[in-house]
């Protein structure tokens, strides 16, 4: 009866440690896509019509007029993914991850001819093409949202980061000054010390009338505000937050970047947009509500 029982209680034990890591680690090991059915509740995560609308990093996906596309290397597996409006024509958010496997790299920045391509998943009546691009002559930079030093590893994994599916309009102050900054900040976080993986969603704001700074005489939509959605897993648990910030053609570089950070769930109210929604709901429900600069190394 003793054996039975302590049998059990271990059984017991087992279940409530799956119950509370969720079992809804996406990453294999290797980075390639493997996303399993959570073993907890989870009211609000994506469908499975394709096995990546899985992975952590995801955002509830809209529907209606926007597409996906996943962009993916036979070397590192996928690379990183957007949402694009078809209508608008401007992308909702591109997200990635950050591991071991896909992480530094010596590969060159793209240069070429067209410098900024059009995206070959996308049908060319959705979006620009390359030499259609309306940022030429705009007053705006082709502001990257994965930006080029996140994805080294490779050449072809750099070139993907430079289609026009993976920009947004932005000031050159801001897009050189505050908005690099969070880019690094972001990319020195990406430390085995710091991370098991990181799953980063990045964008500007195109959902809500005011919050469309103009458009352009070419249709081209301005984001008032653009955001980073941040979330961590190591071997502590999950720890998530966000910077959001507004449009503002100004040197802002040296501003404290703990100014500009905000919950999950502030940014989900600001932007319509539900971030990690693959995680399990007690997860999910604790991380994005936290506002803990310390434990991103802020003072």
């Amino acid at each position: 009866m003793a054996k039975n029982f302590k049998w059990a209680v271990l059984s017991l034990l087992a279940a409530l440690t799956l119950t509370a890591c969720g079992g809804d680690d996406d990453d294999d090991g290797g980075g390639k896509s493997n996303p399993e059915t959570p073993k907890t509740k989870n009211v609000n995560a994506n469908i499975l019509t394709k096995k990546e609308y899985g992975r952590l990093e995801f955002p509830k996906l809209k529907g209606g007029t926007s597409m996906v596309i996943i962009h993916s290397t036979p070397e590192f597996g996928l690379n990183y993914s957007l949402e694009w409006d078809t209508s608008k024509k401007s992308q909702r958010w591109s997200c990635f991850e950050w591991y071991n496997s896909n992480s530094g790299g010596s590969a060159s920045r793209y240069y070429g001819d067209p410098q900024y391509p059009s995206d070959p998943d996308l049908p060319s009546s959705a979006g620009w093409t390359d030499y259609n691009d309306p940022y030429r002559g705009s007053g705006y930079d082709h502001g990257h949202i994965v930006a080029s030093a996140d994805r080294l590893c490779s050449s072809e994994m750099n070139y993907q980061t430079f289609f026009l599916t993976n920009m947004q309009p932005q000031k050159n102050k801001f897009n050189s000054g505050l908005w690099a900054k969070m880019e690094t900040q972001v990319r020195n976080w990406n430390k085995s010390s710091f991370r098991d993986t990181l799953y980063v969603c990045k964008g500007g704001t195109i959902d809500k009338p005011e919050q469309i700074l103009t458009t352009t005489g070419r249709g081209l939509l301005v984001p008032k505000y653009f955001f980073m959605a941040v979330l961590c897993k190591n071997s502590q648990g999950y720890k998530a937050m966000a910077f959001w910030v507004e449009h503002l053609n100004e040197d802002r570089s040296t501003d404290n970047l703990k100014d500009y950070i905000i919950s999950i769930d502030d940014l989900e109210e600001r932007t319509g947009i539900d971030f990690f929604c693959n995680l399990p709901d007690e997860v999910e429900d604790k991380v994005e509500a936290q506002i803990l600069p310390s434990a991103w190394g802020f003072k």
